[in-house]
């Protein structure tokens, strides 16, 4: 069993910066795979950045990149998301997830544990 709990969405204006974090507890933690994904009102959750255990791979969709950093501190236990230039298209119910895969994976069927979600909201 793994637990993941997010932490540090709220309302930003465009431009703006937030952090999340994901606080990662139960099995083996620094092996797997770690993704954030983000579910818009009225529609599908979507793959939006993940982190390879080691660090040494990270994965964005096309939208965010440049303006996203994923992170990853095995010491901690917790898998964070540096959102600069926000635009209101991201607005949406950011939720972090586990994978029990190795490389990285993009649909969210291939992850088997995620938290609860945090709201991001950033207005025009």
């Amino acid at each position: 069993q793994v637990t993941l709990v997010e932490s540090g969405g709220g309302l930003v204006q465009a431009g703006g910066s937030l952090r999340l974090s994901c606080a990662v507890s139960g099995r083996a933690y620094a092996y797997y795979i770690l993704g954030w994904f983000r579910q818009p009102p009225g529609r599908n959750r979507e793959f939006v950045a993940a982190v390879s255990g080691s660090e040494s791979r990270t994965e964005f969709i096309d939208s965010v990149k440049g303006r996203f950093t994923i992170s990853r501190d095995n010491a901690k236990n917790t898998v964070y998301l540096q959102m600069n230039s926000l635009k209101p298209e991201d607005t949406a119910v950011y939720f972090c997830a586990w994978s029990p895969y190795t490389s990285i994976k993009y649909a969210p069927n291939d992850y088997d544990f995620w938290g609860q979600g945090t709201q991001v909201t950033v207005s025009s």
